[in-house]
Parts: C-alpha cells; structure tokens; sequence
C-alpha cells in the first residue's frame, strides 16, 4: 500500500480520538487534511470527506441530545453513534484500496 493511501486512511480513522479529546473527531481530520492536502488530489478528497462527515456527525449529536428531553432523540442518537463508528472504518478500508468513497448522511460544508 502506497504512502498516500495510508494517509487517507489515517484520516478517515483519526476521528476516533473523540473518544480520548473532546471533538477529536473534527480536530485530527482537519489537521491531517491540511498537512497533507497538497501532496494529492486523493489525500485532498478523502480529508475533504472525513472532515464533512465528522462535521455532519457532531451537528447530529447535537440536535439529536436536545431531542432525547422529547424521547424520539434516544433513536436518533443511536443511529448517529452506529454511523460515527462504521463508516469511518468503512471509508478508511476504501481509501486503504486506493477507491473513491463518499459517506453518506454527510453535509457538504467543504
């Protein structure tokens, strides 16, 4: 596996530092991504989709947490806490094959 394959994998993974730093989820992406964003166009769309994706994710966390006071966020929050797991894994094991991977539920804020 090539350098930059490794890379965007990486950065995919790098999300689940929200577990050891508050919003480590959006902080590791972005600064994977802007370090190396210039050495490929593949490292460049695959931060540009972790980052969308984790931004996406915490914007869920939210709204879904403030609906929880209401009961229907309690599935809400489930739903999101499943996708924050696997579709970083399977975005990474992609990028890992050297494919294009675009995640969906994501926000195209970037």
């Amino acid at each position: 596996m090539n350098d930059e394959r490794k890379i965007a994998a990486l950065i995919h993974i790098s999300a689940f530092t929200v577990f050891i730093i508050p919003f480590g989820n959006i902080v590791a992406p972005l600064l994977l991504w802007i370090l190396k964003k210039e050495d490929s166009a593949f490292i460049d769309y695959h931060g540009r989709e972790a980052v969308n994706f984790q931004i996406s994710i915490t914007i869920y966390f939210v709204v879904a947490t403030a609906l929880v006071v209401l009961l229907i966020g309690i599935p809400f929050l489930l739903f999101a806490f499943l996708i924050g797991l696997v579709f970083p894994v399977i975005a990474a094991i992609k990028a890992s094959e050297g494919n294009y991977y675009s995640y969906p539920f994501s926000i195209r804020f970037l």
